[in-house]
């Protein structure tokens, strides 16, 4: 590995004009972690029983926030509970869509924020901060008592499977703060006009995108500009068709893991939609704003993508649309989970930084989170759910919430994920992209797809930089 100093690599940036690169590089080689990885003078606090964490009330508390879907209110909010419970402490708040940029030379400077939103498509490389020892450990919060039951340890207040993203090597150095579910979307209101029923198997779904594309309507579209939120459904697919271990398999890059015969399957069964012309026209080339603009306008009757979809359209989805969320269809008769089985994970991560001049107060604002009315306000504020369970969320919910709430109810505990995209960022958002991109403009078939899917994988784990996590 090449040794780089922040200075010379940031001025090389800066005059080439591939900052990306450069960011990519720090994320490798210099993000602040090492043998010093322990936190720089971080301030303390006295421990009691109503501060478990040792916070000092009047140590200031730096957050930085990605402002993406969510927004930032949320986070005010947030903020305004910590500063009930510490008053002397001043909180300084930024927003950003550049986090990586933003933020990855303060992690080498060994002065990063207390707390950040890893989030959007500029986030930093979590195998990078995890591998450098950027982060701190979140077990000291998610092993003090709850704010709301004392009783309880933080981590048994979530919903499960809620820390898996975070966790590395058995220890969790992310909070992922909302719970996503993955779907098929559709308007209701549509369906329901044109007297058509969502499909359970594929066979019905083919038939359906007939009867949509004759009515003049395009059966699908997609986020052309990135292609990867189509490996999705075929992923969910392929797992209720052949179970979790074929998701494990991947996420430990064994050998072949995306030539399995349910991938190939699923990769065949959705390349279907390109083949056939089920696709709405130049969804190619729009991004997810475009393409999912162009849903909301009832151009195409589906979209692959998470809950937060309803959230980020909010402002151009009609009011009588009814954003509805459902399941990926059967493959098979014989599928080994249930049509009902959906992934569903939590996302939009939040890190403390080992070298966090106030860790503890770091934690302290993530448990402050983790409280009932810190989820509840956040869902009330961005109409998403959050990891915290038994949450009071209230009847008045909008319309794709209240599906994702059924959709999950009816899921139960044959849900599924996987992680293999937070292990190893570019293997989902470069080269699994890539190959949906070709796939779904029928520049490759599904035999080549799941070849160049486990090529890229192959790559992952022949390179010696990249540390490698195991998922049991």
């Amino acid at each position: 590995m090449n040794t780089y100093t922040r200075r010379s690599l940031l001025k090389s940036a800066a005059g080439s004009g591939v900052l990306a690169a450069a960011t990519a590089a720090l994320g490798a080689c210099a993000l602040g972690g090492g043998d010093d990885d322990k936190p720089n003078d971080s301030a303390q606090g006295a421990k009691n029983s109503t501060n478990p964490l040792g916070v000092a009330d009047d140590a200031p508390l730096e957050i930085v926030i990605f402002n993406g879907g969510f927004g930032e209110d949320y986070a005010k909010a947030h903020e305004g509970m910590y500063t009930e419970k510490y008053p002397k402490a001043q909180i300084k708040h930024s927003a950003t869509q550049q986090i990586g940029t933003t933020l990855q030379p303060r992690f080498v400077d060994g002065s990063p924020p207390d707390v950040i939103d890893n989030s959007g498509a500029g986030q930093i490389d979590f195998n990078g901060l995890v591998s450098q020892g950027a982060l701190a450990d979140l077990a000291p919060m998610l092993d003090a008592p709850s704010i709301d039951d004392p009783g309880k340890k933080v981590r048994d207040t979530l919903l499960p499977g809620s820390l898996l993203p975070g966790t590395y090597d058995g220890k969790t150095m992310a909070l992922n703060y909302t719970y996503t579910v993955y779907g098929l979307w559709y308007s209701a209101k549509l369906m329901a006009d044109k007297g058509w029923a969502y499909p359970k198997t594929w066979d019905e779904m083919i038939a359906l995108c007939k009867t949509i594309k004759a009515s003049g309507i395009s059966p699908w579209t997609y986020q052309g500009k990135h292609p990867r939120y189509m490996s999705w459904p075929i992923l969910s697919a392929a797992a209720k068709m052949a179970g979790q271990d074929v998701l494990i398999a991947i996420d430990n890059l064994e050998p072949n893991a995306w030539k399995h015969e349910a991938i190939l399957a699923a990769a065949e069964a959705y390349s279907q939609l390109a083949v056939d012309g089920y696709i709405m026209p130049g969804s190619e080339g729009l991004d997810h704003i475009q393409s999912q603009t162009e849903w909301c306008k009832g151009k195409a009757v589906f979209i692959s993508c998470g809950s937060w979809l309803e959230s980020e359209q909010k402002a151009v989805t009609p009011a009588d649309f009814a954003m509805t969320v459902a399941p990926t269809p059967s493959l098979t008769t014989g599928d080994k989970l249930p049509f009902e089985a959906l992934r569903g994970t939590s996302g939009e991560p939040f890190i403390v930084p080992a070298k966090a001049k106030n860790l503890n107060g770091g934690l302290e604002y993530l448990r402050i989170m983790l409280s009932k009315k810190g989820a509840a306000d956040f869902t009330g504020k961005t109409a998403s759910l959050t990891c915290v369970s038994g949450v009071d969320v209230g009847s008045n919910l909008p319309p794709g919430l209240t599906s994702v709430t059924k959709a999950l109810k009816a899921s139960g505990d044959k849900g599924f994920n996987w992680v293999y995209n937070s292990y190893y960022r570019k293997l989902e958002r470069e080269l699994v992209d890539a190959a949906c991109g070709q796939l779904f403009t029928k520049q490759i078939n599904a035999k080549q797809f799941v070849e160049q899917c486990q090529k890229g994988a192959d790559s992952i784990a022949k390179d010696d930089t990249i540390k490698k996590y195991k998922r049991s």
